[in-house]
């Protein structure tokens, strides 16, 4: 928290700010402002909801925190920066970037927000560095509805990849190096997306559709219609990393592609041992890399899916109950903050502190259960606990009475 205590211009914030972070890495059931300001003490939710709506704060600068921490404490010369999105279902219509749409979270279309982030995946560990709102069309073609939101008057239309790229030249202009960036099909089927990195000379390994037409010397060929053409002794049995259940070992095999721009492109193709199911990416590098490289890189994006389940179930990433665009950013950034501190920790500890036989290495799970229990866990007493009872019971009393006010003034 001291990293970022300059980004607050009073002290009340920058204090609240830390019990709000504790709150999110506590074992609460539910995280929100409501059981969030309960636990750390405080009469009311007002402070916390001040906190995120309301008080003076840069939520960017403190993402540039984020960044610079993870990237200090994880730092890999061979790590993979992943993009990948991640959808929140949601209620209603007001919440800012909410429409009806396809989330991941639930595999089906639903009325839900989507966000796009940047992870930094090493050997050490994995954490969020940056994050883009997504705003679907039904949103920024509407000046009064962004208004409301707290979106500037100049918010565009951006698609999934260019928040990509926004995140990524964000991540290069802190002076930070990466050899190789990693995505799924949204972000390997757009052109521009591959042409800015590779104009950058940054390698990728990007996922892309069955249904991608790819360039080679005997001409152009769907990926589905290619990997036929692959003799039976092109592939190679390598593993992709390490996984839940051990070594993730498929059948791979590579294509030189003809492109007329310069640096190494290839199609990489990946099969399931037991299913036979059929994966393809497009990849570039500046020089010649072996398989087993290619392999790496493209199992790290594992590693946003790992991310993701800790952000949310670690850090409350998806649980905050905010409309305006500003609040939302807020949230998210501190969630980030959060999850970052279990990282870091857990690869400080593995770093440092021998693993004793008979035990597995510290989880960013068990290092959330021990910093809790051990060292933050707060009791109040029961007088706390029973002015809470009354605070929520006075405000539904409110709500419910309101609710019926404009129940009979509807009526006929």
């Amino acid at each position: 928290m001291g990293r970022i205590a300059g980004r607050f211009k009073r002290v009340e914030p920058r204090r609240r700010a830390g019990r709000l972070v504790l709150g999110l890495l506590s074992d609460l059931p539910r995280k929100n402002c409501w059981t969030i300001a309960e636990w750390a003490g405080e009469a009311g939710p007002h402070g916390m909801q001040h906190l995120l709506c309301r008080a003076v704060w840069d939520a960017d600068a403190v993402r540039d925190d984020v960044r610079e921490y993870v990237v200090e404490h994880l730092r890999d010369e061979a790590a993979v920066l992943v993009v990948d999105e991640t959808g929140d279902v949601k209620k209603g219509t007001h919440t800012v970037g909410v429409q009806r749409q396809y989330t991941g979270t639930a595999g089906r279309i639903e009325n839900s927000q989507v966000a796009v982030y940047l992870v930094y995946a090493g050997e050490r560990g994995h954490a969020v560095v940056d994050r883009e709102l997504y705003l679907p069309r039904s949103w920024t073609g509407d000046p009064d509805r962004c208004r409301a939101a707290g979106l500037g008057e100049n918010t565009v239309f951006a698609t999934k990849p260019e928040l990509a790229r926004v995140m990524i030249e964000r991540f290069l202009a802190a002076g930070h190096h990466v050899g190789w960036v990693t995505g799924d099909e949204v972000y390997g089927g757009n052109p521009k997306l591959r042409a800015a990195l590779e104009e950058r000379g940054i390698g990728y390994v990007l996922a892309v559709a069955c249904s991608a037409e790819v360039p080679t010397d005997a001409g152009t060929f769907r990926t589905d219609a290619l990997v036929k053409k692959v003799p039976r002794r092109a592939w190679q049995k390598l593993s992709a990393g390490p996984g839940a259940k051990g070594q993730r070992f498929y059948d791979w095999a590579v294509i030189d592609l003809a492109e007329a721009a310069p640096g190494r492109h290839q199609l990489l193709i990946r099969r399931n041992r037991t299913t036979g199911e059929l994966a393809y990416y497009r990849c570039f590098s500046l020089q010649p890399v072996p398989l087993t490289e290619l392999v790496r890189v493209a199992g790290s994006r594992w590693r946003v899916e790992e991310t993701f389940q800790s952000e949310k179930g670690l850090a409350g990433l998806d649980e905050h109950q905010v409309r305006r665009y500003p609040s939302w950013a807020r949230w998210v950034t501190l969630a980030m903050l959060a999850h970052a501190f279990l990282a870091v920790v857990r690869a400080d500890e593995y770093a440092h502190r021998p693993t004793p036989d008979g035990l597995i290495p510290l989880t960013c799970n068990e290092v959330q259960r021990l910093f809790i229990t051990v060292a933050v866990r707060p009791d109040h007493g029961p007088a706390h606990r029973l002015s809470w009872s009354a605070w929520r019971r006075r405000h539904q009393a409110r709500s419910q009475a309101s609710h019926y006010r404009r129940q009979a003034a509807a009526q006929p």
